[in-house]
């Protein structure tokens, strides 16, 4: 055999082996394509036609003190929109019957470009009768529109609690950024108030429907009859601190006013009640809010938007006196036996400080019973003006409570330090300080702070960190699990306070500025103050505890631009205080009233 035979015979080997090699590689490929992984291409197949169909849970629901619900759910109808299968030649017409301005469905569709065509856009919540009976007779021509069940808000339980509760609103993208994976665009959320500090409680777990579809997306039916859906697995109940009946009569009493209004367990730093006048109607956002509506609760000039019960900052007026006393008890300064002359008032330097009445010599007790300008504002100058502070800033005035809302207010308390900021070093003397002793001028606070410090006057120095959350209740086996909170002591001797307790007691049972604060069967203790006002009216401002033996309650209130405290603070706090501890007796008589006035 010559070499070329040679060549072209080893040539055609190759060939054959190359072509063996090939096919015996594309059938080793084939069979594992159609045997052993047949499982997985099966899987993938299903995926690829499998359609997941959110199903939101119910979000949790709000509970007073005493299990009444207070925040329920309601079934509610919800329009969506699949952009993939719709018109939108249609949107004048839907956003006509919606009454909702011009363009409003192309700015949810535009709001996240990256969100799948695919999946439905949630347009409006809580779709009217009027529009549900028009879809029902046009949709036949409504491709990609339907609407579904879901659950809103509830708001029918009698109170309000606009400020405390706060309302829930449509993520935002920003939301929808820091929240992957948890949320989706559409889902709404905690805004404000309770509902925002517990949404990772509230919310729950979402469950999902499964229908298979074809290779456009459309559906062909469920998946596995549903017998695969998952799910949604409801928010955590709240059970919160409140009183229902406590706040319903607090609400009811400030209608009309504006202001705000606290009141505290002292031992425990539950908020029994939490009223901010004028409320807002929460309502208006557990369905679709228009901005026309939203402007108008901002321009308003009466401030409903606004938390007056945490956020509010006034001079506390006379209130603030039992400052003044614990500090120059517990420094030794004076005792009960110690004594200042009332001739009306207090020349100072230049300047005249008046008082009131002419008290004459009045100890502590005495000057707070009559609330006495010229004790106190001697005896801020006698305890010197940081130390004064300190003692303020021990009760928690300049600071946050802690409150488990997130609208708070810290309020001023003035020091040496805050003035030399405020009027230069040298810009200052101390007849700027004077007034302070009396609870005017530099010095302010909310009424969440006002209703703290009486709670720890009430109970000797000692309660918990504010708070509305009493505990959780599990939605698996409904089990109650109680919240901690932490311990407050200010360190203030039992003398003292026991001393300016005695004051407050007399201030309604002796011969105080508060004495028809008296309620048949129960030991009221009190403060009145007025706080000035250079742009128009005073304030009138009222703290209280009872029962004065054992408190279980204590309540602060401000009414803005409505002069003295005595005369208009002060009845509402002793309604609150009789609508929580003498329920029965504080129906029966409002049962009377009632009859008396339609007759």
């Amino acid at each position: 055999m010559n070499d070329l035979s040679f060549g072209s015979a080893l040539r055609s080997k190759i060939f054959y082996l190359l072509i063996f090699f090939f096919f015996s590689a594309s059938f080793f490929q084939l069979f594992k394509m159609q045997i052993i992984n047949q499982k997985n291409y099966e899987i993938k197949s299903e995926e690829n036609s499998i359609k997941e169909v959110p199903l939101v849970p119910p979000r949790g629901l709000f509970y007073d003190r005493f299990f009444n619900l207070i925040v329920g759910n309601k079934s509610a109808f919800t329009l969506e929109i699949v952009p993939a299968f719709y018109n939108k030649q249609y949107n004048s017409i839907i956003e006509k019957m919606l009454e909702v301005p011009e363009g409003y469905i192309n700015k949810i569709f535009n709001k996240d470009k990256n969100y799948s065509k695919f999946l439905p856009r949630k347009i409006m919540r809580g779709l009217s009768p009027k529009f549900i009976a028009w879809f029902e007779e046009n949709k036949s021509q409504l491709k990609g529109v339907d609407y579904i069940v879901e659950m809103q808000r509830d708001y029918s339980y009698g109170i309000s609690g606009s400020h405390m509760f706060g309302y829930t609103k449509e993520i935002s993208l920003n939301q929808l950024k820091l929240f992957k994976g948890i949320y989706e665009m559409g889902d709404y959320v905690g805004n404000n108030g309770i509902e925002k500090t517990y949404e990772m409680y509230l919310h729950g777990i979402k469950g999902a429907k499964l229908f298979m579809v074809d290779s456009k997306q459309q559906v062909i039916g469920r998946y596995e009859n549903g017998e695969q859906d998952i799910q949604p697995r409801k928010g955590y109940d709240l059970v919160l601190t409140i009183d229902k009946d406590a706040q319903q009569i607090a609400e009811q009493l400030f209608i009309g006013k504006k202001g705000g209004l606290v009141a505290i367990e002292p031992e425990t730093g539950e908020i029994i009640a939490f009223v901010s006048a004028p409320e807002y109607d929460l309502s208006t956002f557990a369905s679709f809010t228009s901005g026309n509506q939203w402007k108008e609760l901002i321009n308003d000039p009466d401030k409903p938007m606004f938390n007056r019960a945490s956020m509010s900052q006034l001079p506390p007026g006379s209130t603030f006196k039992m400052i003044g006393a614990v500090a120059a008890l517990e420094e030794g300064i004076i005792d009960t036996n110690f004594t200042l002359g009332c001739g009306g008032g207090f020349q100072f330097g230049n300047r005249f400080f008046k008082c009131t009445h002419t008290h004459g010599r009045v100890n502590v007790i005495e000057a707070i019973e009559k609330s006495c300008n010229t004790f106190f504002y001697q005896i801020i100058l006698k305890v010197g003006f940081d130390k004064w502070s300190e003692y303020g800033k021990k009760f928690g005035f300049g600071e946050k409570t802690g409150i488990d809302i997130s609208e708070e207010a810290r309020g001023i308390m003035p020091n040496s330090s805050y003035f030399n900021k405020v009027y230069g070093k040298n810009g200052w003397t101390q007849g700027y300080v004077v007034s302070l002793g009396i609870g005017q001028g530099e010095v302010s606070a909310t009424p969440l702070q006002l209703a703290k410090y009486c709670a720890l006057i009430a109970n000797f120095g000692k309660t918990k960190q504010p708070h509305f959350l009493k505990g959780f209740v599990r939605n698996d086996n409904n089990q109650f699990i109680p919240s901690n909170y932490k311990q407050i002591d200010i360190g203030i001797s039992r003398k003292t306070m026991k001393i300016v307790r005695e004051g407050m007691f007399r201030v309604v049972n002796g011969a105080g500025t508060a004495t028809h604060v008296k309620i048949d069967g129960i030991n009221v203790a009190g403060k009145t103050g007025t706080a000035q006002n250079p742009h128009g009216q005073d304030h009138a401002i009222f703290i209280g505890f009872a029962p004065y033996e054992n408190p279980k309650i204590a309540v602060a209130c401000v009414v803005e631009n409505a002069g003295y405290g005595a005369t208009h603070a002060a009845p509402i706090v002793r309604s609150v205080i009789q609508a929580y501890l003498q329920k029965e007796v504080f129906k029966k008589n409002q049962l009377i009233a009632k009859k008396e006035a339609e007759q």
